[in-house]
């Protein structure tokens, strides 16, 4: 009977039984038979088509190196069952065919099967092939022949002493190169951070002024700890190179080394390759903020000159130079940052991007406390209401100015601290300057007392100038001044207004000016405790005219003989 007058139900049912008959052989062979180059039981595999893809897909693995992933079962034998079944055939072959070689043949139905010198090992069915990842059959079946060669020829190196004896020599010279290099690298850092340790202390003997002391031993600090990450970076690569090469001596550890050196070679290539493609932007980069710090330093040159009033501009003052600097200044950076952004390495991948956003963010959400600050600086520089050096008093904290920022104002006291005060806080407090008119016009400051009626006034008058003509560090011009403030009910309130030479030391001066009326005071037998009546005295309490000049006040006798007052100011 013909071909074409079997019914399909009776040809499926030779092909079965064709298969059976053949995987049975398959299996009874010797290990020893050669079998046909094209073996039944992959034609009736291929002939049948009852592979299939619901099991998940396994990988074929020899020796520690991935061969093909099986995606198809087959006759119920699914990919891991495949892939096992392989790992077995090569097992045995190892000792049969030690320096046989793979080859791959095409059966019918588009399968091919991978055999060792003619004897099948595996078969790869077109279900297996990815073809949404670009996978073709004959490609996959290519790759698959070169890894199992390799493999299989590890697999043959792992059962020969003499070559895993060679690896072993190899690995353990590598070793003890690894270690010498590590002993050369440590003493190369610690002969460089003696040497620039010895240089910045030669330089710090040159430099006397303490601030610039502080900066070299910050620089000093600063390059020993980069030529120490530079000194580790070279130690973790020579130990990586060591890694590498001793894993790739051994054919299980030999897949790993090949992928750390493919890594770093990747690396290398991969930041070669971004070096060169950044570059002309790099120099773009670099163009732009060259022209930034040249015209950044002509605006320093010129805001300097006008801070020594080398310069002078209607409405600009020199105490608002240096602020007005750095402003111009971060002005003409940020316009830099802003015109190189694009042409920076990196600045279209999403990482770059979520930076920006995080900082944009970070600022948004700071910003309206930040710019509070920003902006009472601004105004504390430019109403000139403060200046580097000034003796004021701000609220009730009293102290010499020594820092003027862009978010606070630093004051130091009488006492040595140093105090911070936020700019908004300066701003919203009123702010007593004792510095700004003292060179010119003087600043006058108060020592106030209370005396009872019955003691003359002429006489208080002279004894507080005379405290004052005793005290040290109070100016003659302006002269001292005595006012009387108040006519209280039981005492005349006077006021001694004195101008100090240094208002940075006011309050030694006051301390001083103090114990001088005292004294005065003693001298001459007036009491300085103010009177407080609970009953009418008896007497009137009054000073008659020949009790008006005692001593010390003979001058204000003068001046009364001859008519004339002092002059009221």
């Amino acid at each position: 009977m013909s071909g074409a007058s079997i019914p399909w139900r009776a040809r499926h049912l030779v092909i079965a039984i064709a298969l059976a008959c053949a995987g049975a052989s398959l299996a009874a062979w010797p290990a020893h038979a050669q079998p046909p180059q094209r073996p039944e039981s992959a034609a009736a595999e291929a002939a049948a088509g009852r592979a299939e893809t619901t099991a998940p897909p396994a990988t074929l693995a020899y020796t520690n190196r991935p061969i093909v992933r099986f995606r198809a079962s087959v006759l119920s034998r699914t990919p891991h069952d495949r892939a096992d079944a392989a790992v077995s055939v090569l097992d045995r072959m190892v000792d049969e065919v030690p320096r046989g070689r793979f080859a791959t043949g095409e059966m019918e139905g588009g399968v091919r099967v991978v055999s060792l010198e003619g004897r099948p090992v595996f078969v790869i069915m077109p279900q297996d092939v990815d073809e949404l990842a670009g996978e073709n059959l004959d490609t996959t079946a290519a790759e698959a022949v070169r890894h199992v060669q390799i493999a299989f020829d590890e697999a043959v190196e792992l059962r020969t002493p003499a070559r895993l004896l060679r690896a072993g020599l190899l690995a353990l010279g590598a070793t003890v190169l690894l270690l010498a290099g590590l002993w050369v690298v440590r003493r190369g850092h610690r002969a460089s951070a003696t040497r620039v340790t010895q240089r910045a202390l030669q330089q710090i003997e040159r430099m006397r002024v303490g601030e610039i002391i502080s900066r070299a031993s910050r620089a000093r600090d600063m390059v020993r700890n980069i030529l120490a990450m530079l000194w580790l970076v070279l130690a973790l690569f020579i130990t990586y190179s060591w890694l590498t090469f001793v894993l790739r001596r051994f054919p299980y550890t030999r897949p790993w080394g090949e992928s750390l050196r493919s890594s770093l070679l990747g690396a290398f290539a991969s930041v070669g390759r971004a070096t060169v493609d950044a570059l002309p932007g790099l120099f773009t980069v670099l163009i732009i903020m060259v022209g930034a710090r040249f015209l950044s330093r002509l605006v320093a040159l010129f805001f300097e000159a006008v801070a020594q009033e080398r310069v002078k501009i209607s409405g600009f003052y020199p105490e608002t130079a240096p602020q007005t600097r750095r402003i111009v200044n971060a002005l003409i950076w940020l316009f830099a940052l802003i015109v190189s952004y694009k042409y920076l390495p990196g600045s279209d991948s999403d990482v770059f991007k979520g930076v920006s956003v995080f900082v944009g963010l970070m600022v948004s959400l700071g910003s309206s406390g930040i710019m509070n600050q920003v902006m009472s600086g601004l105004t504390i520089t430019y109403s000139r209401a403060l200046r580097m050096g000034d003796f004021v008093k701000v609220g009730d904290l009293e102290g010499t100015v020594t820092h003027i920022g862009p978010l606070a104002t630093k004051i130091k006291t009488s006492r040595r601290e140093e105090i911070t005060i936020p700019n908004a806080v300066v701003v919203s407090n009123a702010t007593i300057n004792y510095s700004k008119n003292a060179a010119a016009e003087g600043v006058y400051v108060p020592a106030s007392l209370t005396i009872g009626y019955d003691v003359p006034w002429r006489q208080v008058r002279a004894l507080l100038l005379l405290a004052a003509d005793r005290t040290e560090g109070i100016r003659q011009q302006p002269a001292p001044d005595v006012r009387q403030t108040a006519l209280e009910d039981f005492y005349v309130h006077y006021t001694l207004l004195v101008c100090v030479e240094q208002p940075n030391l006011r309050s030694a001066v006051l301390d001083r000016l103090h114990a001088n009326i005292q004294d005065a005071f003693n001298e001459h037998g007036v009491q300085i405790m103010s009177p407080h009546y609970e009953s009418d005295p008896g007497g009137a309490k009054i000073v008659p005219p020949a009790r008006w000049y005692p001593a010390p006040a003979v001058a204000e006798a003068r001046l009364a003989a001859s008519g004339s007052e002092p002059e009221i100011t």
